[in-house]
């Protein structure tokens, strides 16, 4: 009589067949806060992680699952077939379709990000910046740095808060610059294996140097671009690029400030300083931009915008149709909010392709800010694939990295003053010396640590219509990424064809992220 093997056990025969489970890696020790998932508690002496990640030989190929039901980038490795396996999805990469180049990915050093980090013990402040910054962790090479305070800071302040100082004699970087910032920034670049692109935004002007007289709410710079106001506040940018340099740390680029469109809003509650596109455009024609080429900073990249997508493609055809203001400026900065209300292939699309020499890059996301999603949630998968989801359709819309907002919150979603608490994927318990890893800092590990800077985005293309959203890339080693996230509640079977070296079978659990990776030679 014939063996009948329950059809769970003939799917593990067939899998194990196909891949084995790489050892080495650390396994998330996984706690359940009551939402969809788990979240994985690090202390001073332990983390999970897959450690550095090297390919195996041609013939073979790496894969790294995430998923709802708990996975936490687990690889493993497959052997690559000459044949097709007969799925009834493929994905063909196109490898002579070429896009973008890759920058990075990151996170922001704000002030509360800072604090919670050093709430920790020595080892635990550590295990957190190795998991985020070395190569053993997700390798972001990214830090975006605000210009003084946010609404992520526990006080109001600003470098140069003495009235009328035009010259800036009084301007100093804060206490939490020099204690808390600046320290953590040197820890970060000294365990990555590459220098960090540091990226500074500030959300407002000095009080004095504004049309309200305040730091918050609506107001915009007095005077007009050319005149002493707007002079000044370009030359606060030059200042705060000279202090930051004392202690080694240069910045690649810097924006024109953080939403704009903030400061044009009546009742807003938070820093902010009011441009309109016109009025940007103005000043980095004639403050800005001539004030960073005339200092020791004249390659630093100047990004417009920092604002959401929805603003696109109609600001940057105000400030780069202007060749005063093009040739100081480098890119596109864009934040994640409300990118529901305006499909990418619009705003990001239509922007790439009516000025393809400047390049797009995502400076701000975070979950929990949404009215009716609010605050940390530990352990929240659905905020993993709101992350996954948009990464990928950034990427495949021309955009060359992703910031994600504060690297570390405390279990509130602060410290804020304004109490605007969101979420992190790293949530800080100081009373217990661990932090939680959450869903969404796997999002980003499945992108930061295979996307190597330089790696360049190619062409996929699916033998029919699916539910896996999905991006491809060859790194600068000639080795290929693609990247597969499945939001339905079934699994998916497909492979992966790469002409260059046969078909790759795998499989999309239901609810999951999956990084496949090989060698090309």
């Amino acid at each position: 009589m014939a063996l009948s093997l329950p059809p769970v056990l003939v799917a593990l025969v067939f899998i194990t067949a196909e891949v084995t489970l790489c050892t080495g890696s650390n396994k998330c020790v996984a706690r359940s806060f009551g939402h969809d998932s788990v979240v994985c508690e690090c202390n001073s002496t332990y983390c999970d992680g897959v450690g550095s990640v090297t390919l195996p030989p041609l013939g073979q190929f790496s894969s790294y699952l995430s998923s709802m039901a708990g996975s936490r980038l687990e690889p493993l490795r497959g052997h690559v077939r000459a044949n097709s396996s007969g799925a009834g999805l493929r994905l063909t990469i196109v490898p002579y379709q070429k896009y973008q180049k890759i920058r990075g990915f990151g996170g922001a050093m704000t002030d509360a990000a800072a604090l919670n980090i050093l709430s920790l013990s020595a080892g635990a402040q550590n295990q957190l910046l190795q998991q985020y910054f070395s190569s053993e962790g997700i390798g972001y090479s990214v830090v975006r740095v605000p210009m003084a305070s946010c609404d992520f800071s526990t006080r109001l302040y600003t470098y140069a808060d003495t009235p009328e100082d035009y010259n800036l004699d009084s301007f100093t970087l804060a206490p939490e610059d020099i204690k808390m910032k600046i320290p953590l920034l040197q820890r970060a670049q000294s365990l990555s294996p590459r220098p960090l692109s540091l990226l500074a935004s500030a959300w407002t002007a000095p009080a004095w140097l504004k049309t309200n007289g305040a730091l918050t709410g609506k107001g915009s710079l007095k005077g007009q671009p050319g005149g002493k106001e707007h002079k000044t506040w370009a030359h606060y940018y030059i200042r705060f690029l000279e202090e930051y340099a004392k202690y080694n740390l240069t910045f690649w680029a810097l924006t024109t400030g953080n939403e704009p469109t903030a400061g044009k809003m009546t009742n807003y509650s938070f820093q902010a300083l009011g441009f309109t596109p016109e009025e940007q455009r103005d000043w980095v024609a004639m403050d800005l931009g001539p004030a960073l080429h005339a200092s020791s900073y004249p390659h630093t990249h100047v990004l417009i915008l920092d604002d959401n997508r929805l603003l696109l493609p109609y600001w940057a055809k105000v400030v780069l149709n202007d060749v005063h203001a093009g040739r100081y400026i480098h890119g596109v900065a864009v934040h994640w909010y409300m990118d529901k209300v305006v499909p990418a292939e619009i705003s990001l699309g239509i922007t790439h392709h009516l000025y393809p020499e400047y390049y797009l890059f995502g400076t701000e996301a975070c979950a929990g800010w949404s009215p009716t999603d609010r605050g940390v949630k530990l352990g929240s998968w659905s905020r993993a694939e709101q992350y996954a989801h948009d990464i990928i359709e950034d990427l495949n819309h021309y955009m060359v990295g992703w910031t994600d907002w504060n690297l570390a919150l405390d279990q509130t979603g602060g410290p804020n003053w304004v109490k605007n608490f969101v979420d992190s994927p790293v949530i800080v318990d100081a009373k217990r010396d661990v932090f939680y890893k959450q869903p969404t800092f796997y999002s980003m590990a499945h992108f930061s640590k295979f996307l190597l800077e330089g790696s360049q985005r190619v062409g996929v293309s699916p033998s029919r219509a699916t539910d896996l959203e999905y991006s491809a890339f060859i790194r600068p080693d000639g080795s290929v990424v693609i990247i597969i996230l499945n939001r339905s509640s079934s699994v998916i079977q497909f492979e992966v064809w790469d002409p260059a070296v046969g078909y790759i079978p795998s499989s999309a659990p239901a609810h999951s992220l999956l990084t496949l990776a090989w060698n090309t030679h």
